[in-house]
């Protein structure tokens, strides 16, 4: 039974979501983890990814999940409801192998429905999700937030012939995948009970929209940052850059500032099996005729050519062409997911138009690339952790 009752009115509509716990209590408790996180951070997550984290935990920011679902707070004055929202039951998630981060993220946002959950980490990556979940226990021992975690999470890390897949599938209400193509159906067709959903965040590819008139050295090192998280590992990173309505020449000399920003952007030293890997890399790429460097310490190969190239191969090349509009819409790959846009009018109708008639599931400035949230490839997935229950008088 759920303790908590908060109100919500978007203008339209009163409901009244239950929870077990109370929302602003348990935000409190996530954004006061902001202060120990900045003192310490685990040695398993990087500084920019420690970092995402503390912002991801601004309270307004999780005070907002709330809000642009259901409307804004409101006070019990006249007692009309027109719905009552209860979360769903046991969410299981399988965490992917190439984006560990998305583990934490996932449990933050998903403790928020005040659902219990079973995560299954990636076999093959970093336990972030575990790292972060003994900080959490450790930086705030005895509080709600703590016994939430311990009472209400399971973190299991096995492989996918284990039992515990069918299990966690079979005593679900809501399953979460992210992988590929082929582990989302396996999931899916896996006994499940009924009436219970399915989300599969599954092969997705990404791109940075660049127009000449807004390249400067903020955008260039931020484009830097974001690839350099995870090169062309995330589904979410940008496997090229397009220069819209640009030229070839403006497509090299985007290239070269970014040559020349690239060690400003990123300090640290690539590993050396990347570094190594990336001499190969341009090797290939310039065979392939791509105009191709090497950025600073060998960190990663930027290449310059025309669209029909023969596709990179490698994680840390970022092939870089020019195109008009009309010629990028028609080069998007079925699978795109988000685009990352530098350009001087986001809003106005050449874009909308596009985004009416495309399978683009985000368009946000290349900073916010990575940035999860409740809405995710097209789906309000964490809206839908709760069921509604119509009310009427």
């Amino acid at each position: 039974m759920s303790e908590k009752l908060a109100l919500f009115d978007d203008g339209i509509r009163r409901v009244a979501v239950a929870l077990p716990f109370d929302i602003d209590r348990l935000i409190d408790e996530w954004s006061g983890l902001r202060s120990p996180m900045i003192r310490s951070r685990p040695d398993s997550f990087t500084r920019d990814e420690w970092a995402y984290l503390i912002t991801f935990l601004d309270p307004a920011w999780l005070k907002r999940v709330f809000e642009s679902h259901f409307g804004k707070p409101s006070p019990a004055t006249d007692g009309k409801i027109t719905a009552i929202l209860r979360p769903r039951g046991r969410v299981a998630v399988w965490l992917p192998n190439n984006v560990s981060l998305l583990g934490p993220l996932t449990l933050i946002l998903v403790s928020l429905s005040g659902n219990p959950m079973w995560l299954k980490t990636g076999s093959h990556s970093d336990d972030l999700t575990a790292a972060f979940l003994e900080f959490c226990r450790t930086a705030l021992p005895g509080g709600p937030l703590a016994n939430y975690l311990l009472d209400r999470v399971r973190l299991e890390s096995f492989d996918r012939d284990d039992p515990r897949v069918r299990e966690m599938a079979a005593t679900s209400a809501v399953r979460i995948v992210f992988g590929t193509d082929e582990a989302s159906a396996a999931i899916d067709a896996l006994p499940h009970p009924a009436g219970s959903l399915s989300f599969a965040f599954s092969d997705r590819r990404s791109e940075a929209w660049i127009e000449p008139s807004s390249v400067d050295d903020q955008v260039l090192e931020t484009l830097a940052k974001v690839f350099a998280i995870y090169g062309q590992a995330g589904c979410t990173s940008p496997r090229r850059v397009v220069v819209i309505d640009g030229t070839a020449e403006s497509a090299r000399q985007l290239r070269d500032r970014l040559l020349a920003l690239w060690r400003r952007a990123i300090p640290q030293d690539p590993p050396m099996n990347v570094a190594s890997a990336n001499i190969m890399t341009r090797q290939w790429a310039a065979i392939s005729g791509w105009s191709a460097a090497l950025t600073d310490r060998h960190g990663a190969v930027l290449a310059v050519g025309d669209a029909s190239l023969p596709e990179l191969e490698g994680t840390a090349v970022l092939p870089i062409v020019a195109l008009t509009l009309d010629e990028a819409i028609a080069q998007l790959p079925e699978n795109i997911q988000t685009i990352g846009h530098a350009v001087a009018h986001p809003l106005e109708e050449r874009w909308l138009r596009m985004l009416a008639t495309t399978s683009i599931k985000r368009f946000v400035p290349v900073a916010r690339m990575h940035h999860f949230g409740p809405v995710w490839d097209g789906f309000q997935f964490w809206r839908m952790l709760f069921e509604e229950v119509e009310v009427a008088s």
